[in-house]
């Protein structure tokens, strides 16, 4: 068991550098009750983040569109380096059942990762959470506070956090997201 630990660490280690490695399987958070996937659509803004390996830049945001009742276009940008950089993907409702809990792929030789609402009030702001097991020994995730605006009062931040870890999600590497200047033409 000991050599198993070992190898899989050294395996995959350099992988989730920059992200927020746990011991353990991933929580089990709430997601929002009566999650709407349409009023959940259109532009929003990271205002905070948990690091993540794939997102560098400034100026972060996604925009969402409904394509079908289950399914959504995902296009993510960033500021890296003075250039403009987009990514899009395809976001799908993995249980009907449990609307808020979203997979979201960017590209098709990737499996769908999960993208979990855990609350959203549509107008202002939403959390989101995704987790991934490796082999239940420990799990890499990722939280992101979102606003539909660049900016979000302090007190939103604070109760988002707060929101997190009511939920055991270690919040305390969360860093506030670069949305300064991003308006300028590049």
């Amino acid at each position: 068991m000991r050599l198993s630990v070992v190898l899989v660490s050294v395996l995959f280690l350099p992988f989730i550098e920059a992200q927020v490695p746990h011991w353990g399987p991933c929580p089990e958070p709430t997601v929002q009750p009566t999650f709407n996937l349409k009023q959940f659509m259109g532009r929003w803004f990271e205002i905070a983040k948990l690091p993540a390996q794939f997102e560098k830049g400034r100026c972060i945001e996604t925009n969402f569109t409904l394509t079908t009742d289950s399914s959504i276009r995902v296009v993510s940008s960033e500021i890296l380096k003075g250039e403009l950089r987009k990514i899009e993907g395809i976001g799908v409702i993995e249980d009907i059942k449990n609307p808020a809990k979203l997979g979201i792929s960017y590209s098709y030789v990737l499996p769908y990762s999960p993208y979990w609402i855990l609350s959203t009030d549509y107008v202002n702001s939403a959390l989101v959470y995704s987790c991934t097991d490796i082999l239940r020994l420990f799990h890499v995730d990722f939280a992101w506070i979102l606003g539909r605006t660049r900016s979000l009062p302090d007190s939103t931040v604070e109760k988002a956090r707060e929101t997190f870890a009511k939920n055991n999600i270690d919040v305390s590497r969360m860093v506030a997201s670069r949305q300064q200047g991003c308006d300028k033409t590049l």
